[in-house]
């Protein structure tokens, strides 16, 4: 995470003070420059992806949703994080059997291995064998 792309992506997607200026973010609780949440989840999303390159390309069908986000630390620039993702919960779907729904808990960390943001997300899943009853 550098500041460069804090400044950026703040710029583009979550203008606050605290994000974009030094003297601003100075003045608040934060202390200094900090990423946005939204800036974290992104970067944990790019990193979950590139750790599915394994998985076979039609698997990974979206997300009906995620039902718990939480930004527990700041993330500074300079931070490295890294993400550790448990499958929690699987179901095939009734309504469409070629489909499945999982539920997994996301942990970024940063350097430290602080926990900075926590999730639990769904994601829809393409089902190997549709033909063969199950869950």
């Amino acid at each position: 995470m550098t500041r460069e792309e804090v400044i950026e992506f703040a710029s583009k997607f979550d203008p606050q003070p605290f994000h974009l200026d030094d003297d601003a973010a100075a003045r608040t609780h934060f202390g200094r420059l900090s990423a946005s949440g939204w800036h974290t989840g992104a970067m944990a999303m790019r990193m979950m992806v590139d750790t599915w390159k394994d998985m076979e390309p039609t698997a990974g069908l979206g997300s009906p949703g995620i039902d718990e986000l939480r930004w527990v630390k700041p993330v500074f620039p300079g931070d490295e994080l890294r993400v550790e993702m448990e499958l929690i919960g699987k179901r095939r779907m009734k309504s469409r059997p070629d489909m499945g729904i999982s539920k997994s808990k996301q942990t970024v960390y940063n350097q430290n291995d602080e926990v900075v943001m926590t999730m639990v997300s769904n994601g829809l899943i393409g089902v190997r064998n549709p033909e063969v009853a199950g869950d």
